[in-house]
């Protein structure tokens, strides 16, 4: 485990989900956590706020020592708390190294981004969806 306060280090790393691209900052601190510069305890709703602490809960007190900025964009409110988990989940990997093995046997999508996309709407009936044709007739 590195010590923040005597080095000043600044660890950064980012999640992904879909279109929503997370950047996180940690410092030494007191376990703050911010998300778009409001506190992770306002952070509503309630599901996704618990969704975004599975790192914090996993690692016990690795986390309590650092203050972790989050700065999210694009993509819904599940995409975003989906990045946002993920940026959380790699600092603390990168601040203490034992805890990889612990979140990937929880949830492989903790450090590794999901790289399935929605797929392209084809011609013929592109409103419908990407794999709808128009209605042929045998008679």
């Amino acid at each position: 485990m590195l010590n923040l306060a005597k080095k000043k280090i600044i660890i950064q790393a980012t999640g992904k989900r879909k279109k929503a691209i997370a950047r996180a900052i940690a410092r030494a601190g007191n376990g703050k956590i911010f998300i778009n510069n409001k506190s992770l305890e306002v952070f509503e709703p309630e599901m996704l706020r618990l969704m975004i602490k599975e790192p914090l809960l996993l690692a016990e007190n690795v986390g309590k020592d650092l203050d972790i900025n989050v700065n999210v964009r694009g993509g819904g409110i599940f995409g975003q708390a989906s990045a946002t988990r993920q940026a959380i989940a790699k600092a603390l990997v990168k601040y203490d190294k034992t805890l990889k093995e612990k979140f990937l046997n929880y949830d492989k999508t903790l450090l590794v981004a999901d790289f399935r996309r929605t797929e392209v709407h084809k011609p013929s009936r592109s409103r419908k969806g990407a794999r709808r044709h128009k209605q042929r007739s045998k008679r």
